[in-house]
């Protein structure tokens, strides 16, 4: 059985990384589209400064303790656990290699001018979030899948195999 603190762990921090991403997706993001052009440049480009080490940090968390799980579980619950680790990293590129040059742009625009095809950018920007938002989701529901698989009431012993579970030689022999 799992130890409780790399399950709570593997619980904590994909679940803390989908929720800050759901909140940007489903709040943050509507109300950027609701203020003016230079307010959205200005307030995203402050909320990306500070988001930067606390996003990256819960997101390695993430995918360490979902690894952490992976390699203690066994049978279907490991390949679950590695599943919701890959998404999890898989959230991590997106976000460096989508999101994070993006911002790059929107932090210059915040200052300057930004180009005649910024909508387009700013709708890759969102793809790129709903995206890594997904990701971060569905790892949490594996995770929390293998972690409750993996649990069983405390009067609920492991059924011991007995003589009468095993297919009998008799029984797989065929018959003409």
């Amino acid at each position: 059985m799992l130890s409780k603190s790399v399950r709570a762990a593997a619980l904590l921090f994909p679940g803390l990384l989908a929720g800050a991403f759901g909140y940007g997706a489903v709040n943050v993001l509507y109300a950027f589209r609701e203020v003016p052009l230079d307010v959205r440049f200005t307030f995203h480009t402050a909320l990306m400064r500070v988001n930067g080490p606390v996003m990256q940090s819960l997101m390695g968390l993430a995918v360490l303790s979902t690894l952490v799980l992976a390699v203690l579980s066994k049978s279907w619950p490991r390949w679950g656990a590695a599943g919701a680790s890959a998404l999890t990293f898989l959230s991590f590129l997106v976000t460096r290699f989508g999101n994070v040059p993006i911002n790059q742009q929107i932090k210059q625009w915040a200052v300057g001018t930004p180009p005649s095809d910024y909508a387009d950018i700013l709708r890759r920007w969102e793809l790129f979030h709903f995206t890594r938002t997904g990701c971060a989701l569905l790892a949490f529901i594996l995770v929390i899948t293998v972690v409750v698989g993996a649990i069983r009431p405390h009067n609920e012993a492991p059924r011991p195999s007995s003589a009468a579970d095993e297919p009998s030689a008799e029984a797989s022999v065929a018959t003409p």
